[in-house]
């Protein structure tokens, strides 16, 4: 059982347990998921000449990486953007709350679907697999509630599952992103066919890339304090930093290779495939859009090890951008529980906000944090009604 910290002042906290390796497991189940489906969405919405938007993503994404640096060296309590709003007012306050509150809940619904959406993609052929793609959104709440049954035990243990399922990841990025290196081409790049205002539309549709970058700073509550502070005084400023740190790097780099990759995919795909034009080649993009990550490791190892290879790289893809998708989903739960604790200490919700269970998790937001997804996901009627709640 987690040991509740009573301060001087009698004030009762959250345990800090949540060390920088388990939040920067947790920073990445979240941000570094954006890829998944951050380049599909690109080509989905400008094509060949989706690489700048792709690039101007990456810049904005590594800025708001280091302001979220300094929200938490400033705010070592959680609570991130509401936190930051609150010393200009409380309207304000909770006016970010509520925008971070609806973040959170479109992320943990989308990263869910997403995830469930990399194992079934392409395989209708599988009885159980093709039952899931027709009920895409109750399986999704299905995953959701053992997640919240998860964190019912609180964050340390579902930090641990993020640190496992975040391992696995990194390798598979680095090795699609080795084997697709030697394919890297700007032959099929396109200039921009649109308006800027249109080319406006396009980014906003792609600024999923931010998607879990705020979780750090809901996350800095529980985060074990830096040597010398004080619970009373607190600090989080080193551990904070050691956690986003690599994953901002990997999400930029990652995100702006794998992104020309699929640019680059048509002189593979006429190896793998048979397809000769850039129509043929742009439809099967667009029909694999959710699963580019997957799409690109079958293709890209069918063109360098065979055919055989290639399907069995693609599986590992899936399953293993599934186990960390849905590590996503969890990291936002993580965070809402976080950002609704928060704004009950400060009086901005119902004092009942503030019980804790015997593993220090608050009740309400724990269940409010499962239910406002499940909500969502009980709407929903794609991928990309969910992508367009985020855009808004």
């Amino acid at each position: 059982m987690a040991d509740l910290i009573v301060t001087e002042t009698a004030g009762v906290h959250r345990p800090r347990n949540v060390d920088w390796k388990r939040a920067a497991a947790l920073l990445y189940g979240d941000w570094g998921t954006s890829k998944a489906y951050v380049i599909g969405l690109a080509f989905l919405a400008a094509g060949f000449s989706s690489l700048p938007i792709i690039l101007a993503v990456c810049v904005l994404t590594g800025l708001v990486g280091i302001n979220y640096a300094v929200i938490c060296r400033y705010f070592p309590d959680g609570g991130g953007v509401y936190s930051a709003a609150r010393s200009q007012g409380r309207l304000l306050a909770v006016v970010g709350a509520l925008l971070l509150i609806a973040d959170l809940t479109v992320t943990a619904a989308l990263s869910g679907w997403s995830g469930l959406t990399y194992v079934i993609a392409g395989t209708e052929d599988i009885f159980w697999l093709k039952f899931l793609k027709d009920h895409i959104a109750f399986a999704t709440i299905g995953v959701l509630l053992v997640l919240g049954f998860i964190n019912w035990f609180g964050p340390k243990h579902s930090g641990s599952l993020a640190v496992a399922l975040a391992l696995p990841t990194v390798i598979v990025v680095v090795a699609l992103t080795a084997i697709s290196i030697p394919y890297l081409t700007t032959h099929f790049l396109e200039p921009r066919h649109e308006s800027l205002s249109m080319l406006w539309v396009q980014f906003v549709g792609v600024i999923l890339a931010l998607s879990g970058v705020e979780a750090i700073a809901n996350l800095t509550g529980v985060m074990k304090l830096d040597p010398g502070s004080t619970p009373e005084r607190p600090s989080v400023a080193r551990e904070s930093l050691k956690a986003i740190t690599p994953v901002a790097i990997e999400v930029v780099c990652a995100t702006v290779v794998l992104g020309w990759a699929m640019l680059s995919l048509p002189a593979v795909l006429e190896r793998t495939l048979g397809l000769s034009t850039k129509s043929e080649v742009a439809a099967i993009l667009l029909k694999r859009h959710e699963d580019m990550l997957r799409f690109m490791g079958e293709q890209f190892a069918a063109a360098s090890f065979g055919v055989w290879i290639g399907q069995a790289f693609g599986w590992v893809v899936g399953i293993v951008f599934l186990l960390l998708l849905l590590s996503a989903a969890n990291t936002a739960i993580v965070a809402m529980i976080g950002l609704l604790y928060m704004t009950a200490r400060d009086g901005e919700m119902p004092p009942h906000f503030k019980r804790l269970n015997r593993h220090g998790v608050p009740l309400y937001p724990l269940l409010i944090a499962v239910g406002l997804p499940v909500i969502v996901l009980m709407t929903a009627t794609s991928f990309q009604s969910l992508a367009g709640l985020y855009a808004i």
